[in-house]
């Protein structure tokens, strides 16, 4: 099977889809929330509700990215993420990888950019992470061997 980096467009396009569902798994997670949580008005509740949220979104992609190496979307768009080296993910790099994309997200979109101007034309949460995106081409997904 080949394997290429896929186009910026292209991973932005897988983006708004990952988006979409993501969307959809936080509107559950929110709603589980609030009925174990009723007291809205408490001074903790809002801040508990983001770092829920942000785990729930975490634990979606690390498990994802560590099992596979694919999110539903990144099957869709035939990529999947892998080590600089081609191995799968470990459970460090997956949360880095994810940590360093909410920061680089949360700062005007800088980590998405930033792709524009790179010379492999990664994301800077995957050059920081020590991660690539890759396209798979061909009918085949590629053997990721378990360490």
């Amino acid at each position: 099977m080949k394997v290429s980096a896929p186009g910026f467009l292209r991973r932005l396009m897988s983006m708004v889809y990952e988006s979409m569902l993501l969307l959809a798994i936080l509107f559950i997670a929110g709603f589980i929330f609030h009925l174990a949580f009723r007291d809205t008005g408490s001074i903790l509740f809002r801040p508990a509700f983001q770092c829920y949220m942000l785990l729930v979104a975490g634990g979606y992609f690390t498990w994802f990215w560590t099992h596979g190496g694919q999110t539903l979307p990144m099957q869709t768009w035939k990529f999947r993420v892998v080590s600089a080296d081609g191995a799968p993910l470990t459970l460090k790099q997956a949360v880095a990888r994810y940590l360093f994309a909410v920061i680089g997200i949360f700062l005007f979109g800088g980590g998405i950019v930033w792709a524009l101007f790179d010379r492999n034309r990664q994301f800077l949460h995957d050059r920081l992470a020590g991660t690539l995106i890759v396209r798979l081409e061909g009918g085949t997904p590629l053997p990721l061997a378990r360490s």
